[in-house]
């Protein structure tokens, strides 16, 4: 699957516009990464834990987007956009989407 965050795949000729496809999770922080987090915020630093859960995150959501596109029969979605929301107290959805096409 070819994904791009702009309107075009180079080299390639868009024939086919399957519409928009999206994924989603929401993830919730661990109590005990939480408490290392704070602690990492006094002395300053990447707070690596939350990093990992943002990395996952993203890739889940991206798996569910893709897994869309090619059950609409894509090979590639174009304009490709991510967005988080909070959802509760130390809770947050990661969204992606964008517009699944076939290409030649």
């Amino acid at each position: 699957m070819l994904i791009s965050n702009i309107d075009v795949i180079p080299g390639k000729n868009i024939v086919g516009h399957m519409g928009l496809v999206q994924g989603s999770t929401v993830r919730a922080k661990h109590v005990g990464k939480d408490i290392l987090a704070g602690l990492r915020n006094i002395v300053g630093g990447e707070l690596s834990a939350y990093t990992e859960l943002l990395q996952e995150s993203r890739r889940n959501a991206t798996d569910r987007m893709v897994n869309q596109a090619e059950e609409l029969g894509a090979n590639a979605i174009i304009n490709v956009r991510f967005s988080t929301a909070s959802i509760a107290a130390g809770a947050s959805e990661i969204l992606v989407y964008g517009t699944a096409v076939v290409t030649e």
